[in-house]
């Protein structure tokens, strides 16, 4: 029994109640494009929400808001199809996504990319990881095996981590089919997946060294609990993303505010580092939409994949050639 389907369903008439509900609370600007904005809407991925989320992010909105001088509210939605749906209709102009929904956005809700985000080692990459409960004795090789033995948590289909990296790395290599190899297949974001494997809802299920960090800060009992079996190679940080049409000179303050937070000596610089703490970052670098590039390549292997698997010989040439010219962006970058 395949959980995925459902859970986009679900997914779609989420974004749709979303969408209603930042229409019906003004959510966003109504200024015509170009012109300066009255508000910002800045776009969260939780789990929880903004009554767990708010507190972190709170802070950096406000400092935003005095440095372009404008309110900034926050949208917080638990998975990205919302997120990247809300930029769509403008009704949020800035958001941080990671970066295949950055990708979504760039393509589809008119965004750039002005920014990427560092973490309190001075890394701007993570991994995707395989976790079991701790203690269960599962192993990689037990995983890879299939035999429809085990319940899997797959990520969010839109999430970087949780569902491309795993593909792209560790299954697809091997040619295994998770709806083929699992018992069960489910979909949700890492925490909520983190939860099932600790409560014995799933066997084994995708996460991430981000939400690793996270657990041992804010859930140490559920940490407790969790075993990685397996990690990514390096993904792209997340990034901070804009609407390409927002007023440039507020565009323009945005990224200058990004770019320079908790960068100093002052005192005000040593509290922006510790809003920055609080969220597990350290400083933005600047960045702009090839750093995707990887992204976009990992993408264009799945897409061949799938057309390999369906036996459409057009769109397996179409994706050959875009994997073909991204590949040659990277060797042709120093």
């Amino acid at each position: 029994m395949i959980f995925a389907p459902v859970t986009r369903r679900l997914g779609l008439i989420a974004a749709a109640v979303a969408m209603l509900g930042l229409s019906a609370c003004g959510g966003g600007d109504n200024a015509p494009a170009g012109s300066p904005p009255t508000e910002i809407t800045f776009s969260i991925l939780s789990a929880e929400g903004q009554a767990s989320s708010g507190p972190m992010w709170q802070p950096l909105l406000d400092d935003m808001a005095k440095a372009i001088g404008v309110p900034v509210k926050p949208y917080f939605a638990s998975n990205y199809t919302i997120l990247v749906e809300a930029m769509k209709g403008n009704q949020t102009q800035v958001a941080w996504l990671s970066a295949k929904p950055s990708i979504e956005a760039i393509d589809r809700a008119q965004g750039e990319v002005i920014a990427r985000i560092v973490d309190p080692e001075g890394r701007d990459s993570y991994r995707s990881t395989l976790i079991v409960k701790a203690g269960s004795g599962i192993t990689l090789d037990d995983v890879m095996a299939c035999g429809k033995k085990y319940d899997f948590g797959i990520g969010d289909a839109q999430s970087t981590s949780g569902t491309l990296a795993p593909l792209a790395f560790l299954f697809n290599p091997r040619g295994i089919v998770p709806a083929q190899c699992f018992k069960t297949v489910r979909s949700a974001n890492h925490q909520a997946n983190s939860m099932a494997i600790s409560t014995g809802v799933v066997d084994v299920a995708t996460s991430n060294t981000v939400n690793t960090v996270f657990l041992n800060r804010q859930n140490p009992r559920v940490a407790a609990q969790i075993q990685e079996i397996w990690q990514s190679p390096p993904i792209p940080e997340s990034g901070i993303v804009v609407r390409e049409d927002l007023d440039p000179a507020t565009k323009e303050k945005i990224r200058s505010f990004f770019l320079t937070y908790g960068v100093g000596d002052t005192p005000e610089a040593e509290r922006q580092r510790k809003v920055l703490a609080g969220l597990n970052y350290s400083r933005f670098n600047p960045a702009d939409d090839s750093y995707l590039n990887s992204i976009r390549e990992m993408v264009a292997d799945q897409k061949l994949g799938e057309a390999r698997a369906g036996g459409d010989a057009t769109a397996v040439a179409t994706a050959e050639r875009e994997l073909q010219r991204l590949r040659s962006l990277r060797e042709v970058q120093p």
